[in-house]
């Protein structure tokens, strides 16, 4: 240490991850986290919305909460009012949601305000990695349900929920990503949504529904929200802007009854989420909604069509998965014996990046040989490129036959 400088080595909190290296920019074949296509960002009508709402009244970007107060602006909210309405079933109103920055922090403060240390939560056995990370990190018991390829299964969580009974636990609730979920873009079938709510009342836990990815089914008719079949308030629901948009928007929100919304702004202790992003955003989806969802669904589904067909000619049998029915992600099972943790290290020396499966595993090691893959960033020949890198790396290191 030089000089006289003050070590901060016996003042960090105990509880801190190992620290990071400093950030090296990104690699050349991106395949982790929720990124977007930059090419499907529409410049120039987020300038036009930019020009007409900064016209507006100035007091929104100079006062804290001016227009709609701590839970967003009203232009934003009354578009997600609609939105939900028509697209996911879903009927609510201003009062009820919450603006927020990113889903992210959508679970951040329903945590906040149900969970403590020793407290139990049911999850799907693959879920979330920042949702898993975030139980991990509060100490919370979870238990995880299997699914299938129509979602979780109803069979599980009702075996699961009476053992818990019979141990006197009531869990605080059932987290669920039930349409596109992630990692394995399963959809949860109508009938499990509604026994899912037959559990919920029979067993006194509330819903934690996670639609961040629901407008991104690709093509058809799909299944309402769990909270559209609810009119007990058994189901808090949260959602994304950022992964029709970009996740730099940092927009998300939560659909709650007010009996929790105002425990929610008790705990949002960030003098409200950005302002202008919410401005533009909601001047933009407003006027080009219908539009701008129909080109991305387009533009991810002929990026997953290469994904998979990069992957069936570079991996060839070694592998399984199943193409999902919109999203941005492939959730990949590798060989048996196979531990994607190990494999890191040296994809990313190769410049490809990929989350492994254990991050998104209630049971890590039960997760050792997936893979998740995003391809909503990289181009159709990037994607084609970086599989057969990764496919090299992969033999190389023993993983592949």
């Amino acid at each position: 240490m030089p000089g006289n400088g003050l070590d901060y080595s016996a003042l960090f909190n105990r509880d801190l991850p190992p620290p990071s290296g400093p950030w090296e920019g990104h690699p050349r074949y991106n395949f982790i986290g929720g990124h977007s296509d930059p090419d499907m960002v529409p410049t120039e009508e987020f300038i036009e919305s930019a020009a007409r709402v900064f016209r507006d009244d100035p007091r929104n970007i100079s006062m804290y909460n001016f227009s709609g107060g701590p839970q967003g602006i009203l232009p934003l909210r009354r578009f997600l009012v609609d939105k939900l309405a028509r697209h996911r079933g879903i009927d609510t109103n201003i009062d009820d949601v919450l603006i927020t920055s990113g889903s992210g922090q959508g679970i951040e403060l329903i945590n906040e305000i149900l969970l403590e240390e020793g407290d139990t939560v049911i999850v799907e056995a693959f879920s979330f990695s920042g949702a898993l990370g975030n139980l991990r990190r509060r100490k919370v018991n979870f238990a995880g349900i299997e699914l299938d390829q129509d979602g979780m299964r109803m069979d599980h969580l009702a075996e699961v929920l009476a053992d818990l009974r019979a141990k006197g636990v009531r869990p605080k609730y059932i987290y669920t990503i039930p349409t596109l979920q992630n990692p394995t873009g399963t959809v949860l079938t109508m009938a499990r949504r509604q026994r899912l709510l037959e559990l919920s009342e029979e067993y006194g836990v509330p819903i934690f529904e996670d639609e961040c990815y629901a407008d991104l089914i690709f093509e058809g008719e799909y299944e309402n929200a769990i909270r559209s079949m609810d009119d007990t308030n058994r189901v808090l629901h949260i959602g994304s802007f950022s992964k029709t948009l970009g996740p730099g928007t940092r927009l998300g929100y939560v659909v709650a009854p007010w009996d929790v919304m105002s425990r929610l702004l008790s705990r949002k202790n960030d003098a409200g989420t950005g302002v202008m992003d919410q401005m533009i955003v909601g001047d933009y989806f407003t006027n080009h909604y219908e539009d701008h969802i129909l080109e991305m669904r387009a533009a991810l589904k002929r990026k997953c069509d290469a994904l998979s067909s990069a992957l069936r000619e570079s991996f060839g049998p070694s592998i399984e998965f199943e193409v999902p029915r919109g999203g941005m992600y492939l959730w990949v099972k590798l060989p048996p014996g196979v531990d994607s943790r190990d494999l890191n290290g040296p994809a990313l020396r190769e410049g490809i990046a990929f989350n492994p499966g254990p991050d998104w595993s209630a049971d890590p090691d039960a997760a050792a040989n997936y893979i998740r893959l995003c391809f909503a960033l990289p181009s159709e020949a990037e994607i084609w490129e970086g599989v057969e890198k990764l496919a090299e790396v992969f033999r190389r290191e023993g993983a592949l036959p």
